[in-house]
């Protein structure tokens, strides 16, 4: 029994780190372009979905960015159908939604690690300071440039895409306006950032700050994001309002699908009351 329990833990930890297979989800129409960046000595690939009425209106939206962005084995088409949906259904107001493709996601999603053992799943150095270095300096003013937009920005993204969203929160909560993390691989470096959570939150945003995110039943990530809710409930700042999901029914490559439509919805309504 107890090695079945490991195996299990061991299968999660990988996916975590390796983008789960998605469905063959239709791709939605959309911009595509290719930015040189000097930050991270790549050439990355960008989608961009506008809503139907975009080019035709004067109108500036806020942006929503995502890793595990690309059209093709990745999160860009459920994501871009998702928002296109509860935007015809008016559930949410207009926005444009980025995606970046990937090209290593490991070493763009996770931070330094002092662990050996986590070696075996993702790189140990600081991946994820340079990756939020070149969407803030060179993604953004690209973006910027070339579509109408408004101040308003925030983040998505799931499992490993989720702890550099969290892990992007704690940092610098004044980058984005609202973070959406689903299931959050918060076990990384011996759950650092859930253990130093209270420390992080004393950085506090100087902006109301929108925070959603969700556990499923994986045991080495929902032990952490409960443990967050806690301490968020006793230091979070005035100006953070947030919303913990726990899904304990939901398994780790399930949670995004099933909850991305109440993220959403709850993200972009929230009131600015807790």
């Amino acid at each position: 029994m107890k090695k079945l329990v490991t195996l299990f833990l061991l299968l999660v930890l990988i996916l975590s780190c390796n983008n789960a297979p998605q469905y063959n989800d239709p791709i939605p129409p959309h911009d595509d372009f290719k930015i040189e960046s000097k930050l991270l000595e790549e050439t990355r690939v960008i989608n961009v979905w506008t809503p139907p009425n975009y080019k035709t209106s004067n109108e500036a939206l806020p942006v929503m960015y995502m890793p595990d962005g690309g059209v093709v084995q990745e999160d860009f088409p459920h994501i871009a159908n998702t928002i296109a949906k509860l935007v015809e259904s008016k559930e949410i107001a207009p926005m444009i939604l980025v995606g970046i493709e990937n090209i290593d996601r490991r070493k763009d999603l996770s931070g330094v690690s002092e662990v050996k053992e986590d070696e075996e799943y993702c790189p140990l150095t600081d991946g994820a300071k340079d990756f939020r270095a070149f969407i803030v300096d060179e993604l953004m003013p690209e973006i910027n440039k070339r579509y109408k937009t408004t101040d308003e920005k925030g983040i998505i993204g799931e499992s490993l895409a989720g702890l550099f969203v969290i892990e992007t929160f704690f940092v610098d909560p004044n980058i984005f306006d609202f973070y959406i993390a689903m299931d959050p691989s918060l076990w990384w470096n011996n759950h650092y950032l859930e253990r130093n959570a209270k420390n992080f939150l004393e950085n506090e945003p100087t902006k109301p700050t929108r925070l959603w995110f969700a556990g499923s039943d994986a045991k080495d990530i929902s032990t952490h994001t409960n443990n967050l809710a806690k301490t968020l409930e006793k230091s979070a700042s005035g100006n953070l309002i947030w919303n913990y999901s726990d899904e304990p029914k939901e398994q780790h490559n399930t949670i995004f699908r099933a909850t991305k439509e109440k993220a959403l919805i709850w993200t972009l309504n929230v009131n600015d009351t807790k």
